[in-house]
């Protein structure tokens, strides 16, 4: 999600943006950001690492979607996610990713369970939980992400997922809500 950032004091959010994201712990981030960034330039450390759940929009309001949201985090569990080595989706969409060995099937039942609410995927491509490392770059540098990481081997334990809207040309945080609820872990 281009141009992830901290919310403060900001508009009120808006139906026709709304994202659901798994960030990373900073340690892991921070590295992640500095390969990034070492393949596509310092603009790429703009976004922070992070997995994908749901880039679209509300069908309605989005206090709506925010609320089923917020319902979908309390209903669930934490979980560890394993991220081993690197996949691309080339030659459909140049990208290449980190792949995401066990979590996934959590991943997948998350997306599912926002889009039974009022959220719709705005992505042209079925889900597949993946951490993008190299994204629309020269076929040089597509090529060294993919062979420099691909014996990256990383575990986290997912305990909350940010709810994201898109302010001012970047993704602003609206909630990091927690799964199991507040509190719970």
């Amino acid at each position: 999600m281009p141009g992830i950032g901290q919310s403060g004091a900001s508009p009120a959010p808006h139906a026709d943006s709304l994202g659901v994201i798994i960030s990373l712990p900073q340690a892991l981030a921070d590295g992640l950001g500095a390969k990034r960034a070492a393949y596509a330039g310092p603009d790429a450390a703009v976004v922070p690492p992070h997995i994908t759940l749901v880039s679209g929009r509300a069908r309605g309001s989005w206090e709506e979607a925010a609320e089923h949201v917020r319902k979908v985090a309390a209903a669930g569990k934490p979980f560890v996610i394993s991220l081993r080595g690197t996949g691309t989706f080339e030659p459909v969409s140049p990208v290449v990713f980190l792949n995401v060995s066990e979590g996934a099937a959590e991943c997948e039942r998350l997306h599912e369970e926002l889009l039974e609410g009022p959220l719709e995927h705005l992505l042209e491509f079925d889900f597949h939980p993946h951490l993008t490392v190299a994204h629309d770059l020269d076929a040089p540098n597509m090529a060294r992400a993919k062979a420099e990481m691909a014996g990256y081997e990383a575990d986290f334990e997912v305990t909350s997922i940010g709810l994201f809207d898109h302010l001012a040309g970047e993704w602003a945080l609206r909630e990091e809500l927690q799964l199991g609820g507040p509190g719970e872990r």
